[in-house]
């Protein structure tokens, strides 16, 4: 073999052996949620063979709706490289508003809140991105704002809520019995979805999660598209406040500030990377279908559960550190 062939080998070898880490990241990331979910799904049909029934399939669909509309809207935030700690306050912060406006404006009152918790994520938006202070911190901080607006409005107590204003959130459809949740869940997917699909925004997202200062010299609306990705937030936290309410029929000051954990777990345990740059609306359902399902499947094997946000703790280090990209941080502490 001449000298010319032998390096022309070594290059095919060398190419050959440099598949991007990138791309077996990715693979990884779309291969393993799924296989997540059928092995769960799995384990607990023999644990429990009436998991299977179409009566627990809709139950288990039917109570994912409000985390899956939750961590949808702050999947936007962390797809373009930041991330919403505030979702779960507005969303309690929403509760509260809606079941203090229902009595007096009925169903305008979901509209009116959805926007309130829009302006908010708004807020967050423009100071992350006037003040170039990090979404970590902006939203940690709203977090504190949210929660303390509740209580204070709420006199830190439980609000009831009466009539049948909020009962589209929970009513079955005659002869199917398909939650109406389910459905209402299914439509914010796919008007998301559509979004992300027909029009230029989920290149954005991902171009500025990925590459924020090439994303800009390419001629990517960066400021407008980070801060509406904090208005969808908002919204969907205000929706997710709304479902809420339609299922206790009451509000209160911290009724969603459990879902916090469970959002980051259910973005990050379906493939989006917590650095940003990767994800989508699919992953994001499947993250959500697998904390649901775990969540389940904790109740049959009889786990105290109190011990379920452990569990979620755990699920959070294990998906962030599969799923983190290692090329965007400059040292490690």
């Amino acid at each position: 073999m001449s000298v010319v062939d032998k390096v022309e080998t070594t290059t095919e070898q060398r190419e050959k052996l440099r598949m991007p880490r990138m791309s077996r990241r990715q693979l990884l990331l779309t291969i393993m949620p799924v296989a997540v979910l059928v092995c769960l799904v799995g384990a607990i049909s023999i644990a429990n063979p009436n998991f299977l029934r179409p009566a627990s399939i809709w139950t288990v669909l039917d109570s994912s709706v409000p985390l899956l509309i939750l961590a949808l809207g702050a999947m936007l935030v962390i797809l373009c490289g930041g991330i919403d700690l505030s979702v779960a306050a507005l969303a309690s912060m929403a509760s509260v508003l809606v079941a203090l406006w229902v009595p007096a404006l009925e169903g305008w009152a979901v509209v009116l809140v959805v926007l309130v918790c829009a302006l908010a994520g708004l807020i967050q938006g423009v100071v992350h991105v006037v003040a170039q202070i990090p979404s970590f911190l902006v939203t940690l901080g709203g977090l504190a704002v949210w929660s303390g607006i509740a209580l204070v409005v709420s006199g830190a107590a439980t609000i009831g809520v009466s009539g049948d204003t909020l009962a589209w959130t929970f009513t079955r459809l005659t002869g199917w019995n398909i939650p109406s949740a389910v459905l209402i869940g299914a439509a914010v997917v796919a008007v998301l979805g559509l979004v992300m699909l027909l029009t230029p925004v989920r290149r954005w997202l991902i171009a500025i999660g990925s590459n924020e200062p090439a994303a800009l010299l390419a001629g990517v609306p960066v400021a407008r598209t980070k801060i509406g990705a904090f208005i969808v937030s908002g919204a969907c936290a205000g929706f997710a406040g709304v479902m809420l309410v339609g299922r206790t029929y009451s509000g209160a000051p911290t009724l969603a500030d459990s879902l916090l954990l469970p959002v980051v777990a259910a973005i990050v345990v379906g493939g989006t990377a917590i650095t940003g740059g990767f994800g989508g609306v699919g992953r994001t359902v499947i993250g959500v279908l697998i904390i649901t399902v775990l969540r389940v499947g904790l109740s049959v094997a009889g786990v105290d559960p109190s011990y379920v946000q452990i569990f979620y703790g755990a699920l959070v280090i294990a998906a962030v550190a599969l799923t983190i990209d290692r090329s965007k941080l400059l040292f490690v502490k």
